[in-house]
């Protein structure tokens, strides 16, 4: 359902990741999250500029992926990330799921991983813009927060239908969420919904976001907004034009500035991205 990557392909991904290649085991799967939430950023320059130039309209293929985290600090939104990150849990022997997630805007419109390990059941979402830097158990009876600045996410008990509901809150306030179905999907259930996403009047084809953890911090780019955080504290700066954007994505993101430039260029009023 998932297809496999090739010995180079995941030679080049553990790389680029920064880890070492282990048999399947829940210390080495925090290792392998932690290190994709750090080192591969949750960003939409990489698809509007890819969009613009080579006319992709869907997940980008694991070799232009990787490449372009090598190249330009490029990561993905949840398709690419999520998709891809799952490829290569199941090539190092994982038992992980393609899952879909229901949101507001529809059936399956988010694509998140489900692991099962050690006899725990775990929740895997390097896609959500999130400080997820270690998997969330799926099978405890009560709520599972994780809280980074003025955000809080809440995993409630799966229902009984083994379904899991994340919610996610800013100064107290239910911003947005999904629920998580545990059937596994192939990656070809996800083409509409990715098609989708490359519509012109699609959010991510109409503005801007790059989000980067670290282990303690985090610094988010929305539209004319950087929002720096921590555990406990964020600061908001505004920038004041699109030319200090595409500078401060450079400066926190490492993304070239001609490419960010580029990429941006043409876009319309800029949509709310909940920044």
């Amino acid at each position: 359902m998932i297809p496999t990557l090739s010995q180079a392909q995941t030679d080049t991904y553990l790389r680029v990741l920064g880890v070492q290649g282990a048999a399947p085991a829940r210390a080495a799967l925090d290792e392998l999250v932690r290190a994709q939430a750090t080192r591969v950023p949750f960003e939409n320059i990489s698809k509007l500029y890819r969009h613009k130039h080579q006319g992709l309209s869907g997940i980008p293929s694991i070799e232009v992926y990787l490449d372009g985290i090598e190249r330009f600090h490029f990561g993905g939104t949840c398709y690419a990330n999520n998709v891809l990150f799952c490829r290569l849990l199941r090539t190092l022997g994982y038992d992980a799921a393609l899952c879909g997630a229901d949101m507001p805007s529809g059936p399956d419109v988010h694509a998140a991983i489900t692991v099962a390990i050690e006899g725990r059941d775990l929740l895997v979402d390097v896609g959500y813009a999130a400080p997820f830097l270690e998997p969330l158990p799926r099978d405890v009876g009560h709520d599972v927060a994780v809280r980074f600045g003025r955000d809080r996410y809440v995993l409630k008990p799966q229902d009984d239908q083994g379904r899991s509901r994340l919610d996610m809150y800013r100064d107290g306030e239910l911003l947005h969420g999904y629920l998580l179905k545990p059937t596994p999907r192939p990656m070809e259930h996800f083409n509409q919904a990715v098609r989708d996403s490359f519509r012109e009047s699609a959010t991510f084809m109409n503005a801007v976001a790059l989000v980067r953890f670290s282990d303690s911090e985090s610094v988010a780019i929305y539209n004319l907004s950087i929002i720096r955080s921590t555990v406990d504290s964020f600061t908001i700066e505004r920038l004041n034009d699109r030319e200090e954007l595409v500078r401060a994505i450079e400066r926190e993101g490492g993304i070239p500035v001609e490419i960010a430039r580029d990429a941006i260029a043409g876009l319309g009023a800029l949509r709310d991205v909940h920044g």
